[in-house]
């Protein structure tokens, strides 16, 4: 029934918006969803009115949004549900698969991490060049419904570096400094021991969180192109000073609203459009 709720979900987004497609998809991660707060223009809708899973971490709202930003019809959702959270991973994708049958042709997809990187530091916004899937978990494992996409999706170009190069006009254009870097996905809710983290950066790792690869996969598979943003909210385990915790997860994305805000609202007009 994967794609038959999807699809509702999209149909009832056309009929709440009045937009019958959308271009672009965003789905804003921890701390993060004040983006949408102040959009001119900007229709919201329950994402459980829509028929999404519903978030229980704070910090993730639970609210979809539709609104055109200089001629790209944006539709993005304050908020995901997590692995740990109990979900499944069918649940966890349901959002980016809506967004794929929304016809957005490019997803964003942003998130909290922690720093593993050498130089980075809290409140960086790096752009994701790759990822692992450290837990082994996949949101394609059962039987396969080709109408979203073949069995053996190619992963080769999740985030296409043409859409990095986008990435990297738009935060000169706002005076961030671009960076990129691999993102790893780690289960939680926990956070990492030192020595997970001293495996993770031997792995190649820049960034550790604990979401976005699922999106990213079920993505992939329906061949819709993915730009993933990592806000470094604190430096790892072992690499930082001081206990980790949300609040500083949370405080940490307050606290680069404006720079966040900046980067999209200049990088989404410059995505193209078939």
């Amino acid at each position: 029934m994967t794609y038959e709720a999807a699809e509702a979900a999209a149909l009832r987004i056309a009929e709440t918006t009045g937009r019958p497609a959308h271009d672009v998809g965003l789905v804003l991660g921890s701390g993060l969803s004040g983006f949408v707060d102040d959009l001119p223009g900007a229709v919201s809708m329950s994402t459980a009115d829509i028929g999404f899973p519903q978030p229980k971490v704070v910090g993730h709202v639970g609210r979809a949004v539709s609104v055109d930003i200089e001629g790209t019809r944006l539709l993005a959702c304050a908020g995901r549900v997590h692995a740990y959270e109990g979900w499944d991973l069918v649940d966890i994708v349901m959002g980016v698969r809506t967004m794929a049958l929304a016809g957005c042709q490019t997803v964003i997809l942003t998130n909290a991490s922690g720093g593993i990187g050498v130089g980075l530091q809290p409140g960086d916004l790096v752009a994701i060049s790759d990822h692992l899937n450290t837990i082994g978990r996949d949101p394609l494992v059962g039987d396969n419904d080709d109408r979203l996409g073949p069995r053996f999706p190619d992963m080769t170009s999740v985030y296409p570096q043409s859409l990095r190069e986008i990435v990297a006009t738009a935060a000169g254009m706002v005076g961030i400094e671009y960076r990129e870097g691999i993102y790893a996905w780690q289960l939680g809710p926990s956070y990492e021991t030192p020595a997970e983290i001293e495996v993770l950066k031997r792995l190649g790792a820049d960034m550790v969180g604990m979401s976005t690869v699922p999106e990213a996969i079920a993505l992939a598979h329906m061949g819709v192109p993915v730009i993933g943003i990592s806000l470094v909210t604190n430096l790892a385990a072992g690499i930082g000073t001081g206990p980790l915790s949300h609040e500083e997860v949370t405080e940490a994305a307050g606290e680069a609203r404006a720079r966040f805000t900046a980067l999209l609202l200049n990088l989404i007009p410059r995505i193209p459009l078939a």
